[in-house]
């Protein structure tokens, strides 16, 4: 039996999820029952807002549960479920006896772990991609079914690095479901991990060279601090490499020296205000004495 004449469950809950969701709805195979995430509160007026894989459901008349009972109940048809950034541990008791398949957003064994995306720009690395993995009770060791290589810019966000990851998932994952699941490859190569990202990981480190400030912009919800403010940097440029820097240091044209040379300040987002242009944001606060980012 092909996977796609099995009863299919899918399990995934963000946005990245949704998108491989629905690739495969698109391609006309028919999965049975989706769990996500319970609906979540969101907003100033409290509103209650369901996860981007139910919404996805729900258009395509899915029936949606948001626990593994649906599973439980229905082990002895066979299923095989797709889990997708589901969000929850799976238990080895129900692995046992319901195989699943995994949509890994790296090129395994890189980067196994609960942050690949970030940690490949971190990294500074020139490729990427997905892996489809058997899921184990082990964090992202099980044997590999395909995988897909892109090329990693020095223009991508984790954001955009994410969407992109998850529309070649997103078609990967629709060929392994008509092919058939063929006997699947250990793991091979250097293990690295994509360890979970922490909020004091963001703050920008203007002792590093410029490139790593800028591939820290880019993975991260990057931050510094200037005048006691704490000032969120969307967007920077790097600049001319030079050896006279004072590291943190902002000059008027909103370029702040790093460990080789400076980046400009393009988009910033300054506590209590709105996203705006480095240059507007220096010019709102005077020049009157050197600035320094911490």
């Amino acid at each position: 039996m092909t996977p796609e004449a099995r009863p299919l469950v899918f399990l995934g809950t963000p946005d990245a999820a949704a998108t491989i969701l629905r690739a495969v709805l698109d391609a006309g195979i028919r999965i049975e029952h989706v769990i996500t995430r319970p609906d979540t509160r969101r907003g100033r007026g409290n509103s209650v807002s369901a996860s981007p894989v139910k919404a996805v459901a729900i258009e395509y008349g899915i029936d949606v549960s948001y626990d593994l009972g649906w599973i439980s109940a229905n082990e002895s048809r066979g299923l095989l479920g797709i889990v997708v950034a589901y969000g929850r541990i799976i238990p080895e008791s129900m692995l046992s006896k319901t195989p699943m398949i995994n949509v890994h957003f790296s090129l395994l064994p890189r980067w196994r772990g609960a942050a690949p995306v970030e940690r490949a720009i971190l990294a500074g690395d020139t490729h990427t991609g997905v892996c489809i993995m058997e899921v184990e009770p082990t964090l992202d060791t099980g044997d590999v079914y395909a995988c897909r290589e892109m090329e990693l810019t020095d223009t991508h966000t984790s954001d955009s690095l994410t969407k992109d990851l998850a529309r070649l998932g997103g078609d990967l994952l629709v060929d392994v479901l008509r092919n058939g699941l063929q006997t699947p490859t250990p793991q091979d190569g250097a293990t690295t991990y994509a360890h979970k990202l922490s909020s004091e990981e963001g703050r920008i480190d203007w002792n590093s060279l410029s490139v790593e400030v800028s591939r820290h912009v880019r993975a991260l919800r990057a931050f510094t601090v200037v005048d006691g403010q704490r000032v969120r940097v969307l967007e920077v440029e790097v600049l001319t490499p030079s050896s006279a820097t004072v590291p943190g240091e902002i000059a008027p044209d909103a370029s702040v020296d790093t460990a080789d040379g400076a980046v400009r300040l393009v988009m910033v987002h300054p506590e209590g205000k709105g996203p705006m242009t480095g240059a507007a944001w220096l010019r709102g606060k005077g020049f009157d004495a050197p600035l320094i980012c911490e």
